[in-house]
């Protein structure tokens, strides 16, 4: 590949599986229905990382993978591709799961994040946030064109050896570990209050352990058994308009209220020192960073330009509800904000309550998106690197006993269990750091060898910022934790 705009890849030695490559239909000749792959027709930002020679190309496929032996025409190749093209999502679709994937369960905790930071002190690390996850959500897609991998954990693995491969599926095995927890805990704070205000008696079926029970067998786990996340575009959709439902429901019943609190002192208005607890749960909120290589190769006619507008759109869109989610909430409720700022509300609020019915569906959406992450990250441990770089493909009966295990794993987790408060800020802290703000940076330095020290200083920025909010935020929610001991979460 050619070295263009300061990008050369470090390559294995190893031609790439032909069928593995990245086409755009608008690469194939159709008229004379010939095989011969055009340049590609991208912007600069595209060239830098997707150059090919069409002559490299051609020979690799004709002659080192023998398409003409393969095939009876070179048709068939074309129509292949074609097909398979044609199964993933449109633009419209890819931005669902994208946003679907931002915005869940953390939005439901901003105005906690709020409350942390202060709410100038939110507004700069909302800024900041959106500019560094933007950023290396890009960042992602690139090192995986450069790598030549189609998953975030083999490019690490590919940069930074065994032990890179470790910490990356770490780090997302556990964020999407613990937010497959979180989302059934936040099923059974939700759904409950609904069913109880329509149902005026004690039942065993109204129980937070029943409702987590009968909603994950008979909604999540059907949906989590879906092997393309493209299928799971359309419960996207409504996913997010129940969350446009919630935020604006906070911002209109918050003030109606008149929540008994406390004055604003000038620290809420300006800058707490726990800003950097604050900016964890941003993160936990915004990081959606192990969904990137399963969005990205399901976007149909993929290219880096696609992608690049996929990101700003989503990124924008999921911290404009953020901001508003976190400051409407704390100013209705102040330091007397909870956890899922819902709870702060009456049970017999008609207008919440249908709120949290639309939370609880969200939930329902999100968790098959986070399956898939912990499937895949299982699914590598298991079966380790395939030899020519292809993805992990599981049996259809492997794909449902893992499947199975998972859902009903983290299912069962959160029946014994209702205080995750702190839990998802040593996430947002540790994994969410780990994923979003040091290795994306970190393996792009390692593929680009002939940066120049001006050129790296936003990766070393990137990567001291994670460092930084890893060890400061840890410290404080654990000593924060132990200081103030349990929380009543579990009445409903």
């Amino acid at each position: 590949m050619s070295n263009a705009g300061g990008y050369e890849p470090v390559g294995s030695g190893e031609p790439a599986n032909i069928f593995n490559s990245e086409f755009e239909l608008s690469h194939f000749r159709t008229p004379d229905n010939s095989n011969t792959i055009e340049d590609p027709q991208h912007g600069a930002e595209n060239t830098e990382v997707m150059r090919e020679g069409q002559e490299d190309i051609n020979e690799t496929a004709d002659v080192e993978y023998g398409i003409a032996n393969n095939y009876d025409n070179n048709n068939q190749f074309v129509n292949d591709v074609i097909h398979e093209n044609n199964k993933k999502s449109t633009m419209k679709w890819a931005f669902m799961n994208m946003a679907n994937s931002i915005l869940g369960a953390g939005v439901i905790g901003q105005p906690v994040a709020v409350r942390n930071c202060g709410i100038v002190g939110a507004i700069i690390a909302y800024l900041v946030l959106f500019i560094l996850v933007d950023w290396t959500l890009r960042l992602i897609v690139i090192n995986l064109t450069l790598a030549g991998k189609k998953t975030y954990q083999d490019t690490v693995a590919f940069s930074m050896g065994r032990y890179g491969r470790i910490v990356v599926l770490a780090a997302n095995g556990l964020f999407a570990f613990g937010g497959c927890i979180g989302f059934c805990v936040i099923i059974g704070d939700t759904l409950p209050h609904v069913l109880r205000a329509f149902i005026r008696q004690n039942s065993v079926f109204l129980t937070r352990r029943s409702i987590i029970t009968i909603v994950t067998i008979f909604i999540s786990y059907p949906l989590s058994l879906q092997r393309n996340i493209a299928a799971l575009s359309k419960a996207s959709f409504l996913a997010l308009i129940s969350m446009v439902i919630i935020v604006f429901t906070v911002i209109i019943r918050g003030p109606e209220i008149h929540a008994k609190r406390n004055p604003l002192t000038l620290e809420d208005i300006l800058l707490t020192p726990k800003i950097f607890r604050g900016i964890s749960i941003i993160s936990f909120a915004l990081v959606c960073h192990h969904n990137t290589s399963f969005i990205y190769f399901s976007i149909k006619n993929r290219s880096l330009q696609k992608f690049n507008r996929l990101t700003h759109i989503s990124t924008s869109i999921s911290v404009l509800f953020c901001v508003i989610m976190g400051i409407s909430g704390f100013a209705a409720f102040g330091q007397n904000t909870k956890g899922n700022v819902l709870n702060n509300f009456s049970a017999e609020d008609k207008a919440v309550n249908f709120a949290r019915l639309c939370f609880g569906f969200n939930m329902l959406t999100t968790f098959p998106l986070e399956i898939f992450v912990l499937r895949d990250v299982m699914t590598s441990f298991i079966m380790g690197n395939q030899p020519n770089g292809d993805l992990n493909v599981l049996s259809r009966k492997n794909h449902f006993i893992v499947t199975t295990v998972l859902v009903f794993g983290t299912m069962s987790i959160s029946l014994l269990t209702c205080n995750l408060g702190a839990i998802f800020e040593l996430i947002g802290a540790t994994t969410a750091s780990m994923m979003a703000y040091i290795l994306p940076p970190w393996v792009n330095l390692l593929l680009t060898r002939d940066k120049t020290f001006k050129q790296k200083i936003p990766h070393f920025s990137c990567i001291a910022f994670g460092f930084g909010i890893m060890l400061i935020s840890s410290i404080q929610t654990i000593f924060d934790t132990w200081k103030s001991g349990d929380q009543k979460h579990c009445e409903l």
